[in-house]
């Protein structure tokens, strides 16, 4: 999974990727790539009609979005100012990940009293 999403980052570079976590409870095992509706080096916005559609999805599998990964293609995998601002709630899980480095660096947070927060990230293969 984290090579898929890794792979997407690279994909879409120099512009940000974006996409959603899927599972069920905190357990998260599938991304779905979704395209950036602002097309921008350095914001992102999910597709309207592809999280729509993901959503429809995930329903009939009884499966749910747990979160959304983004990249920042120059930048360390630290939530932005604007990711900040633009952050949904507690429990959503965020994931960045950088290409600012040789090996693309991901991480995920949570939102926890107006600021993001290091949660731990246990990658399944």
């Amino acid at each position: 999974m984290l090579a898929g999403i890794a792979g997407h980052a690279r994909d879409e570079a120099p512009r940000e990727c974006c996409g959603l976590l899927a599972g069920k409870a905190d357990f998260i095992d599938e991304y779905i790539r979704t395209r950036n509706a602002r097309a921008s080096e350095v914001a992102f916005e999910v597709d309207p009609a592809d999280h729509i559609a993901a959503m429809k999805s995930l329903r009939t599998r009884g499966r749910a979005i747990l979160g959304a990964y983004h990249s920042h293609p120059r930048t360390p995998a630290v939530p932005s100012p604007t990711d900040l601002a633009e952050a949904h709630g507690a429990d959503f899980f965020y994931v960045i990940v950088s290409l600012a480095g040789e090996v693309p660096d991901i991480r995920a947070y949570r939102l926890l009293e107006g600021a993001f927060v290091d949660v731990p990230f246990v990658p399944v293969p």
